[in-house]
């Protein structure tokens, strides 16, 4: 028997009292067990969670001691919540005091305790099993003393203020660092109760106020990698050379009526579009790259996608998931010439009911490469565009004939409730040195909605396809909200002057917010209630387990379209190329199973990475942008209140903080009405306000505002204040 199953059965045994590793340990000497092995079996057994060892050193099963692990989430005022490691599970909340000095991603053991008010959400940590962050990224100081030999010694404070600490650090090898730069620094020793943490400079960005170096650090900071290996560029690049000249098994369409409707920049063309009408409707023909054929499993390319994850899009260019030579190259559906495709042919009856979908390998050419703009123009004008003859060959058989069916998918997805959130999209222009030189917000007119049905409706065609098959798949799935988050939301929005009297419902379903939104677009308080609603629900993610995607009211969702820039999607077709080409066997299906299952969470994982390196980035350009307006006048909306200030957010979309230290008297916070009161002024949620910039800060990636003028004064309802008032 194996040390670590010796040291769980005596540790759940019905006659095992908590003891020491001293007192476990004795009992196994008379077995010729090594300590040394000894110990190391019980530290593993600790950090995968199958044992507790308590402040007094006693051992415990972990399934029995009341204790659970859980990763723990920094704020910038020292307290913090730890996020359960069992599904399901709320957040609790730590207090200051109570944190053990775990740091921002830390894998942590808790126990959970309660407060005077009698709150059951709070916890303690009692042990830091694991630490996350291995480095800091901050601005270089230097130190007055030298460390041992005479080394000169400087310190980092980390950019990021959920890291409250500082670090006394050493450059590296090769590394020669001004002070004032921004640096990353390895954390060689944690800090501790009174002792600094030490690290040891690992990369040097440049001057610490430069648009590179901030844009640089980003990058590293969310494990953004910029470049490929010389092993993937040179598989990528003999991949590329394998231009399809004939059929080769699939089914040659190169003479449907196919083509590509995208942004005029773009380069990865990962989908194309065609339509058939029929008696009982529409054959939507949705054709996406078959990049399963070019990235082979095990490769060096498909063990960079997987790491990857994502393509990350930011303001002026593309990290690509996939080298060039693929995700611009022999994987996109460039026109006029042949392409390997995989194609859903999904059939919709004539009130936009899915009623089943067909999946082929298929050989195309795109006939037309459409750009939305112009699309949108051949809609509103017809033969009157200046566009009609490039788009020519789809009149009158297909581009009509798709708008059509466009809006019969969009009144069928309104119907049943799907979510309709009106979020303003910044889009940031730059000049020949890559610097912002305007921001406006981005428009999406009826091309860009004619291809995101599309998309919705294979997605939903091959997502049931798979499922009704038996067969493995990397499923999307958005889960319904939390009744807590709905209940604060929809006191928000009462106090809004929004009918909120539908949230007192048992069940929840999407129409109810649909209306509220449509209501609120009214009002001209649209973008702002759909921020806040997003900040309600809960996060869209990966599973190999199907469940309903609330948002979109659909049953069972994958993401099929984008292999060239999601490893979820080029995962979902790895499995369906299983399945077309016949290679199911019971080991196959049960190694596509475990595959789908980690496809589905490191897809999750390298999302989450790369929405927050590509929102930093957005925000860096905006300050930078913004810098040239300090001191001028704007009118805003107010996005956010808090307890420290109000966010207001500009035309733009460009947003800043005025602090309540800055407001003309004393303000107190109502969370239940999300607004500031002194005497008779108040600042709410949606309120319009005359600001003015003061400062920008790139560092921070923030702006901090003033008022201009004093606030306008705006009809509310009466505020409800208890915090589980009825809606009738």
């Amino acid at each position: 028997m194996e040390i670590r199953e010796r040291i769980l059965e005596i540790i759940k045994s019905e006659s095992y009292r908590p003891k020491t590793m001293d007192g476990i340990y004795n009992e196994l000497i008379c077995e010729g067990m090594d300590f040394v092995e000894f110990f190391q079996a019980v530290n593993r057994l600790e950090e995968e969670g199958e044992i507790i060892i308590t402040q007094r050193g006693k051992i415990m099963p972990f399934d029995s001691s009341g204790y659970f692990t859980g990763t723990f989430r920094a704020s910038q005022k020292d307290f913090g919540f730890v996020t359960p490691k069992e599904e399901g599970k709320a957040d609790f909340f730590i207090p200051p005091d109570k944190t053990m000095g775990a740091l921002d991603g830390d894998t942590v053991l808790c126990v959970q305790t309660e407060t005077d008010e009698g709150k059951s959400d709070v916890a303690r940590v009692t042990k830091i099993l694991s630490h996350s962050l291995t480095s800091v990224i901050g601005t270089l100081k230097r130190l007055p003393t030298r460390g041992k030999k005479g080394r000169q010694l400087y310190t980092v404070e980390p950019d990021n203020k959920k890291h409250s600490f500082t670090v006394i650090c050493t450059p590296g090898e090769g590394i020669y660092p001004k002070v004032g730069n921004k640096v990353e620094v390895k954390i060689v020793k944690y800090p501790k109760s009174g002792v600094a943490a030490r690290g040891e400079i690992i990369k040097d960005f440049g001057g610490a106020y430069t648009r590179e170096a901030n844009y640089e650090a980003v990058l590293s900071e969310n494990s953004i990698k910029m470049y490929f290996d010389k092993r993937t560029l040179a598989e990528a690049d003999a991949e590329a050379q394998d231009i399809p000249d004939t059929a080769d098994g699939r089914e040659d369409i190169r003479d449907k009526m196919i083509f590509t409707i995208d942004g005029e920049d773009a380069k990865d063309l990962d989908d194309a579009v065609s339509v058939e009408k029929t008696d009982f409707g529409y054959i939507l023909g949705v054709h996406i790259a078959d990049v399963s054929h070019y990235v082979r499993q095990g490769s060096a390319l498909d063990k960079e996608a997987i790491e990857r994850g994502t393509s990350v899009y930011f303001v002026d260019k593309v990290v690509p998931m996939l080298p060039k030579a693929l995700s611009n190259g022999i994987c996109s559906l460039n026109a006029g010439v042949p392409r390997r495709a995989l194609s859903a042919f999904i059939s919709i009856d004539k009130k936009g009911n899915l009623l089943g979908c067909d999946l082929k390998k298929t050989l195309i050419e795109s006939k037309v490469r459409g750009v939305y703009s112009e699309v949108n123009d051949l809609f509103e004008k017809g033969s009157a565009s200046e566009y009609y003859n490039k788009y020519s060959l789809l009149y009158p058989d297909t581009l009509p004939v798709m708008e059509e069916l466009y809006r019969i998918l969009a009144e069928k997805s309104h119907m049943r409730g799907a979510l309709e959130l009106e979020t303003a999209e910044a889009k940031i222009l730059v000049d020949e040195n890559g610097l912002p030189c305007d921001i406006v917000k981005r428009e999406r007119g009826d091309a860009e909605k004619l291809i995101e049905q599309f998309m919705l409706a294979a997605n939903e065609g091959v997502a049931n396809w798979l499922f009704d098959m038996s067969m493995p798949c990397v499923y999307r799935i958005h889960e319904d909200p939390d009744p807590d988050k709905i209940h604060r939301f929809a006191i928000f929005a009462h106090n809004l002057g929004l009918s909120a009297s539908v949230f007192g419902a048992k069940k929840l379903h999407p129409s109810m917010f649909t209306r509220l939104l449509e209501e609120a677009k009214e009002k001209g308080i649209g973008n702002t209630v759909s921020y806040l609603l997003l900040r309600s629900l809960s996060k869209a993610k990966y599973s190999e387990s199907p469940s309903p995607h609330f948002g979109l009211c659909i049953d069972k969702y994958c993401h099929f379209t984008s292999p060239i820039r999601r490893y979820s999607d080029l995962a979902t077709h790895r499995i369906i190329s299983n399945i077309l080409v016949g290679n199911i066997s019971e080991h196959s299906a049960a190694y596509l199973s475990s595959f789908a299952q980690k496809a589905a969470a490191r897809s999750t994982e390298n999302e989450q990475k790369a929405v927050s390196a590509e929102r930093e980035i957005e925000d860096l350009y905006k300050c930078l942008y913004m810098q040239a307006f300090i001191g001028e006048e704007f009118d805003a909306i107010i996005s956010s209140v808090t307890n420290f200030g109000i966010f207001c957010e500009l035309g733009n979309t460009c947003e800043g903080l005025i602090p309540v230290t800055e407001l003309d008297g004393y303000y107190i916070y109502s969370e239940e009405s999300c607004s500031l009161h002194c005497g008779d002024k108040a600042y709410r949620l949606g309120d319009p306000i005359r600001v003015r910039l003061e400062s920008v800060d790139l560092i921070a990636r923030k702006a901090e505002m003033r008022l201009a003028e004093a606030p306008k004064k705006v009809y509310r309802p009466k505020i409800v204040t208890k915090r589980r008032a009825k809606f009738r």
